[in-house]
């Protein structure tokens, strides 16, 4: 079975943060881009094996976000 779960990145000073949007609890952080989003996954997994052995049921997943773009200078 797969669930889709959405990763929001933000850049620190330390590097960059990485946190599942549907699932907050789910955070970490790392040096670089690559290394924030496979500590996420770990951390995911980590997440779903405690869940699964204390018999949570899992956030639902799959949200769908959309970028939006609007020019500042004509708002107003």
């Amino acid at each position: 079975m797969f669930k889709n779960y959405t990763a929001k990145y933000t850049k620190i000073q330390s590097g960059y943060m990485g946190q599942l949007v549907e699932w907050p609890e789910v955070v970490t952080e790392g040096k670089s881009f690559e290394e924030c989003r496979e500590f996420l996954k770990d951390a995911l997994r980590e997440m779903i094996l405690a869940y699964q052995q204390l018999g949570k049921e899992l956030p639902a997943g799959g949200e769908l976000f959309e970028y939006m773009t609007v020019e500042i200078s004509n708002v107003g």
